[in-house]
This record gives structure tokens, C-alpha cells and sequence, in this order.
């Protein structure tokens, strides 16, 4: 028997052919109909080409070059669960619709490979490629979800769905091939800039402006994650014993630790989506009585009596106590490796940015730096906002010489900026006093310093 004759080849010559025969674009209400079968309580599409997602175009062909639409997928979260203060009830109901969504998008995409049209389905949240340095998701659902009409992003940051609110999760699927109809995005925003998350944020991530406090809610929100393990590691291997072990970490952070690791991370807030009113199946009880509503939802979060991960040097560290002084302040160190280039590093800064402790601060600060690959970039401080461009227009307050290496540890707990100029490792042309102030615009980076 040849190859040509062997029932396999002949079968996939029969597919090909019918294939040919329907290469034009998905129907989208026929897609529309198996998405919600496949278990989707929502979808929408978007072509590859829409500008929206432009910025994500490369990540997109690096893990399914073929990608010509995408399908952005909303599934609801019970509403109660995520509204309770015990952790383990929120985690819970978190970790299953996480499950449930990547469940969809892999038979979303099993349907689609069964009829010939070339799919991949990527993932929700975890796992990622969280070796590599940078971001760890491939692709970001949130402006995909939002180009496909599935929502707006609020002021917390997370989606909000017009009808089903804050209380939802996505993921994407990409597909080798067109869709008829691509869906809008929405007209409006969803959010009701009600500022209960700001409220219910107990590190003050969310500012009353709009700002995001990326670093504040990375280092509270997802301390069992990432973080967290690191330090763990690093306290076990630093410790002399067990009692300074338990000196360093509690028996109830150990505890946790375990669970973690048994039982998948769990998020230590995400308040601000426990307490959204907003969604058309969501409003009512806001309606009827806002301080009721705020009674039941938000008061409770506020109250509870719990542990508190800040960053040294940080707005939280001096805000929380004042704030919630029931609540316990712990220091955690940055979790987030951004120093292994200066443009990581000039990222990692917008990240870390201390809105409050930037107050009075009105600058721009430009930086040559020498190495291997000499590189040219300014920092503007103003009206406790930063902003950092790899170009030098105009004058600066402060010029900043020094190796890239030098910067890499800028931000660091033992860096002595007086030293680094006395030995020539840093010239500086202006006020070191500004750079100084500069300096304690951000936390300290590194481990956290215990006494021996």
C-alpha cells in the first residue's frame, strides 16, 4: 500500500477538500451560538488587525502566527462568595470560574479544530511565563475583552461588564481564520465612579484621580503568589534556626505558605471587585440604598482585623496605620525582578512610583548612562505624576552620569548616593539634593533587614 493509498492520507484529502469549500469567514452567529454553548455567558470578536489590540500584535503571532480574529470570553463569578471577608470562600469561588473559563475556551477551541478551522486557546491567568523577564501573560484579555465590547475598564482596573459588572473573568481564543461580523466596543463605561474601591482598597492602590498604584497592589493582593515564595525560600535559607525562622515568619504566614502550595495562591484583597455596584444584574441594592449597600459590602472589609504587606519606604507603609490601625503593617520586599536592563529597569520604576511621598517634587531628571549599550533617558517628576521617555528634549534640573550598573541599584536599601559620588561612580551636574527627593519618590528595593 503507498502512501497516497492509505486510508489516514485519503481521509485528510476528503477534509481538505470539504474544508476548501467553506474557507471564507466563521458565520459570527453561528460562532456567537457554540461559544455559549461551549459554556460562555458572553462573547465577542475582534479581527487581527483592529487597532485597539495593536500593541499586542507581536505577542500574539509569537504564540499562534496564523491568528487572523480573536474570540474574547466573559464568565460570570458567583456575586456573594466574592463579597465575603473570609478569603477562603472569595479564593474559592476565584480559582473555580478560572478553571471554568479555561475549560470553555479549550472546548471552544476543540469545536473549532473539529471542523477544520485552526485554534489555539490561551489562558486565563496562571500559568504563565513567569521565567522570562517582564510581563509574564502572553497576551492581555483586558483591551482585547474591552475592543470586543464585553466591558470597560473601571477605575479598579479590572473589566466591567454592563450586565454582569466586576463579578466576571476572561480569556481569549485565537483563530486561524476571519469572523463575518466583529463586534464594537461599548459606547459608555460601565462604571459608576462611586469610589467604593477606593474605600475598600486597604493599601490605597485606587487614588481618588484615577491613578494605580501598581506596586501597593502587587505586593498585598498577590503576596501568596510569586512574591511571596521567593521570600519564603529566602527566609528559610537565612535563618538560623527555627525560632528565628518563626521570628520571620509567622506560623500563620507558614500555614498559608502550605495552602498555597497545596491548594493554588490566594488573593490576599481584590476588595475593590467585592464591593462594585456596578452591571445592570448588579445595581439594584446600590439603587435602593446606597448606605445600606455600603454597610453590608464595604464596612465588613474595612473592619476586619488582618495582615497588611507593604513595601519599605513605600505610601502604604505610612498610610495603613493610620487608616486601619487594627490592621497588622508587615514589610515585603519588591517582588518584581525589573533590574536586569535599564529600559526593564525605567519600567520597573513606573510600577513602583510613590504618588504621596512625590508630593512637592517638580523635575526632570536626565540620565546617560555608560556600558555595553549606552543609553539616553529623562524622568520627569511633576504634579506627583512620573513620567520616563528615552529621548532628552530641553533642558533638565539634574543630568545624572553613571553606569548602567550603578542605576540598577539605585532604588536599593544600601544604595548611598553621597558615596557612589564621592567615588566617581556617579557625576552629577545640578542639586544632588533633588535626586535625593527622587530617590524616596519609590520604595526600597531588595530583601528586608532583620535584625540578627
Amino acid at each position: 500500500m503507498t502512501l497516497e493509498e492509505h486510508p489516514a492520507v485519503r481521509r485528510h484529502k476528503e477534509k481538505q477538500a470539504q474544508a476548501a469549500s467553506d474557507e471564507g469567514p466563521i458565520d459570527a452567529a453561528w460562532l456567537r451560538d457554540l461559544c455559549l454553548a461551549c459554556g460562555a455567558d458572553d462573547v465577542g470578536f475582534v479581527g487581527i488587525n483592529r487597532p485597539e489590540i495593536a500593541s499586542q500584535a507581536f505577542d500574539i503571532a509569537s504564540v499562534f502566527p496564523k491568528t487572523k480574529a480573536l474570540i474574547s470570553i466573559v464568565c460570570r463569578m458567583n456575586r456573594e462568595p466574592v463579597r465575603s471577608p473570609q478569603r477562603s470562600v472569595a479564593n474559592q469561588e476565584f480559582h473555580e470560574t478560572y478553571d471554568h473559563v479555561n475549560n470553555v475556551a479549550r472546548k471552544i477551541t476543540r469545536m473549532l479544530e473539529d471542523r477544520g478551522i485552526r485554534a489555539l486557546n490561551l489562558v486565563s491567568a496562571f500559568p504563565m511565563e513567569v521565567g522570562r523577564t517582564g510581563k509574564g501573560w502572553i497576551v492581555g484579555h483586558k483591551p482585547i475583552a474591552e475592543a470586543a465590547g464585553m466591558g470597560k475598564m473601571g477605575l479598579h482596573r479590572s473589566v466591567i461588564h454592563p450586565k454582569f459588572g466586576s463579578f466576571i473573568l476572561l480569556d481569549t481564543v485565537l483563530v486561524g481564520r476571519e469572523i463575518s461580523e466583529e463586534s464594537k466596543p461599548l459606547d459608555y463605561a460601565p462604571c459608576l465612579d462611586c469610589k467604593l474601591c477606593v474605600a475598600a482598597c486597604p493599601v490605597e492602590a485606587i487614588g481618588q484621580n484615577g491613578s494605580f498604584n501598581f506596586s501597593a497592589c502587587y505586593t498585598h493582593n498577590y503576596r501568596d503568589f510569586l512574591g511571596n515564595f521567593v521570600d519564603w525560600t529566602g527566609h528559610l535559607a537565612d535563618s538560623k534556626n527555627r525560632q528565628e525562622f518563626r521570628e520571620r515568619v509567622s506560623d500563620g504566614e507558614n500555614i498559608t505558605m502550605w495552602q498555597s502550595l497545596s491548594f493554588k495562591p490566594g488573593y490576599k484583597a481584590a476588595y475593590c471587585m467585592s464591593v462594585c455596584p456596578a452591571g445592570e444584574d448588579v445595581i439594584g441594592p446600590y439603587l435602593d440604598d446606597r448606605i445600606a449597600f455600603t454597610r453590608e459590602f464595604l464596612q465588613p472589609l474595612q473592619a476586619k482585623e488582618e495582615i497588611i504587606y507593604v513595601l519599605p519606604r513605600s505610601d502604604a507603609e505610612t498610610l495603613v496605620p493610620k487608616r486601619y490601625p487594627h490592621k497588622e503593617v508587615k514589610l515585603a520586599p519588591w517582588a518584581v525582578n525589573t533590574s536586569s536592563d535599564p529600559y526593564s529597569f525605567f519600567f520597573g520604576l513606573t510600577l513602583t512610583f510613590q504618588k504621596r511621598r512625590s508630593k512637592g517634587l517638580e523635575a526632570r531628571f536626565d540620565f546617560n548612562l555608560t556600558g555595553d549599550t549606552p543609553v539616553k533617558a529623562s524622568m520627569k517628576v511633576s504634579d506627583q505624576t512620573l513620567s520616563v521617555e528615552f529621548v532628552q528634549n530641553g533642558p533638565a534640573d539634574v543630568t545624572l552620569n553613571m553606569p548602567v550598573d550603578c542605576l540598577l541599584h539605585m532604588m536599593d536599601r544600601d544604595f548611598d548616593l553621597g558615596r557612589a559620588i564621592a567615588s566617581g561612580q556617579v557625576n552629577i551636574e545640578g542639586d544632588a539634593e533633588l535626586v535625593e527627593k527622587l530617590i524616596d519618590c519609590f520604595p526600597e528595593y531588595g530583601d528586608i533587614e532583620y535584625a540578627s
